[in-house]
């Protein structure tokens, strides 16, 4: 993740519009999202059994939290994962007095490595395509194009939520959702910042494409302890207000669930 402007939700589910940071912003409780009777009324999402599956994240740790389940699943079955790291995340930490945004590039590269690795994933690929922080919009066409070839044997291409609110994450999801269309790929899309503003059967997520992924206990701790590899994500970088974590322990909790879900 970077600190994105978003659309918040207040504790009436009512929601506001402007820019806000991420964590400093109200979001919708996980209790609440957990009560939800919803997710049950979700049909499975159908997952390859074989062959090659391609997870695009606007940032490295996007892909983990909404869809690392999953990719843990998909490696155990011997599916090959390429993951494409659209930007660098090095504009997580704008105002941080303790690491450039070099070096938090290269950081973020490393955590990415680690975290797969607890996915079970560790021999997947990992493609960089180094589109600057906050700049994916800006570089949708090229984006694309970079990504078509990766698609081409893909059984499945899996990106971020084109209605994610964050503009990196939207931009992604489009531009990924073309390539898959000019390579002949299925395309799902997998939310991360929904499930901050959002709430129980928001009419604004379209809940009739959605499908679940329900995460075995065991799936479900390997996400966790790939989530945890995230370091300076989850943790602060120092003691100043530019260090602080991006992702405070009530946003990971919705990340930490037992159901993954994806739009189709």
């Amino acid at each position: 993740m970077s600190r994105p402007a978003i659309r918040t939700a207040d504790a009436t589910g009512a929601a506001e519009t402007g820019p806000a940071d991420a964590i400093q912003a109200p979001g919708t409780d996980e209790a609440r999202w957990r009560a939800w009777s919803g997710y049950e009324a979700l049909p499975l999402a159908v997952l390859p059994e074989r062959g090659h599956v391609v997870v695009v994240a606007a940032h490295p740790d996007d892909e983990v939290l909404g869809f690392g389940g999953a990719m843990a699943v998909l490696a155990e079955r011997g599916v090959r994962l390429t993951v494409v790291s659209l930007t660098d995340g090095e504009g997580s930490h704008p105002d941080s007095q303790v690491v450039t945004p070099a070096s938090l590039a290269r950081l973020r590269a490393e955590e990415l490595r680690a975290a797969l690795a607890e996915l079970g994933a560790s021999q997947a690929e990992i493609v960089r395509l180094g589109v600057p922080d906050t700049g994916v919009a800006d570089q949708e066409a090229q984006v694309a194009a970079a990504l078509t070839p990766l698609f081409r044997d893909a059984e499945l291409v899996v990106a971020p939520w084109t209605g994610d609110v964050h503009g990196d994450h939207e931009a992604a999801g489009r531009a990924a959702r073309a390539a898959a269309h000019r390579a002949g790929a299925a395309c799902a899309l997998y939310p991360v910042w929904m499930w901050h503003w959002a709430v129980p059967d928001d009419p604004r997520v379209p809940w009739r494409t959605a499908r679940r992924v329900p995460l075995p206990e065991h799936v479900r701790a390997m996400k966790r302890a790939a989530v945890e590899r995230f370091v300076t994500q989850i943790h602060p970088l120092g003691p100043g207000p530019g260090d602080a974590a991006v992702l405070p322990p009530d946003e990971l909790a919705h990340h930490l669930r037992p159901t993954e879900v994806l739009f189709q």
